[in-house]
């Protein structure tokens, strides 16, 4: 009898406490419930105004946003394209990430292989010393005299056309210019000399991103945490609206017109910047990366590419090919939306 006049407040406790924890485990969780299982989503707001940059406003409700205004899903013909080029031995290992800049839909492919970053290095060094500029504005008009003891290209694959000449005096920002848009080792290593090295450190931390050097391994950078380096900019979160337009428009200058570039029409603008391990005398697998915005119409993505194989020709073709894939999927998406009846 003791027992059963127990069991009614103790089930009543235990009834009342499991639906507190449910209540609340629902309304933290509500988000992601939501993006799981296709309910209401969140879209972006960006400014307008610019040409390479698109800084985040707000976010809004899908619940007014025109119908079919997200990519539909197209990761396994991106899957199918990298199995037929492996097979075909053009390369032996591709890695690749993809983002929707208008949304922010994104998908991976070999998210947990790691490369050697290579010239995609001069990219954070340009972020760190133009961070560097922001509270010195008269930094990026120093003047440097470029004296080296030896010539730091002659080892690329993919040379400048445009060399630094010996005891000839230039100020940081051309070679910054240089550096990015003719991959130039000789300003690479001349500007390593200008920046601040905490800052420099502190632009990898502060993105989430391995710090070159820190892991004793010469592959050890995901194409996803490359990336990052490219979000910073479009979004100008990172480095101030002017001078993230600047960046990006010294990376939409590169002088490479293969790879991503040469997957797309000539008149869409393509901000990037590629990574080569070429080396003559090298006999393990060569390297060719490629990570850039591709200013789509009204549709501008972010796409990576970073591959491993014998032929640095073939790799080359392989983002090229890649790349296409992408501009074409997108395009033949865009074409065929249908407005919403209302």
């Amino acid at each position: 009898m003791h027992l059963k006049s127990l069991s009614l407040p103790f089930l009543s406790v235990s009834l009342l406490v499991i639906y507190l924890f449910g209540a609340v485990t629902g309304f933290f969780l509500k988000d992601d419930i939501v993006s799981r299982f296709g309910g209401e989503k969140h879209r972006e707001v960006r400014e307008k105004g610019f040409t390479y940059i698109n800084p985040l406003l707000e976010c809004y409700s899908d619940r007014d946003a025109p119908e079919n205004s997200e990519l539909r899903p197209f990761k396994h013909k991106v899957e199918n394209a990298i199995q037929e080029i492996v097979s075909e031995k053009k390369a032996e290992t591709i890695a690749l990430y993809f983002r929707d800049l208008n949304n922010g839909p994104w998908f991976t492919v070999g998210e947990t292989e790691n490369f050697a970053p290579a010239s995609l290095l001069k990219v954070p060094l340009m972020i760190a010393l133009l961070k560097q500029a922001e509270s010195d504005p008269a930094f990026l008009q120093q003047k440097i005299v470029y004296r080296a003891e030896r010539d730091y290209n002659e080892n690329q694959a993919i040379k400048s056309t445009d060399n630094l000449k010996q005891g000839k005096t230039y100020v940081m920002d051309e070679l910054i210019y240089r550096m990015i848009v003719y991959s130039d080792n000789n300003a690479y290593m001349a500007l390593m000399q200008q920046v601040n090295r905490e800052g420099l450190m502190n632009t990898y931390r502060d993105l989430g991103v391995i710090v070159p050097g820190s892991t004793g391994k010469t592959d050890f950078m995901s194409v996803e945490s490359y990336a990052s380096f490219f979000r910073v900019l479009f979004n100008a979160s990172f480095l101030s609206k002017g001078i993230s337009e600047k960046a990006l428009q010294y990376l939409a200058n590169s002088e490479l017109r293969s790879g991503l570039v040469a997957g797309v029409p000539p008149d869409v603008p393509v901000a990037h910047k590629f990574g080569e391990r070429f080396w003559p005398q090298d006999s393990e697998l060569k390297q060719f990366h490629d990570c850039g915005i591709v200013y789509y119409p009204d549709r501008p993505y972010l796409l990576c590419i970073m591959s491993r194989g014998r032929s640095s020709e073939t790799l080359n073709d392989s983002i090229r090919e890649i790349s296409h894939l992408f501009f074409e999927e997108i395009s033949a998406q865009q074409k065929n939306r249908t407005p919403k009846i209302r």
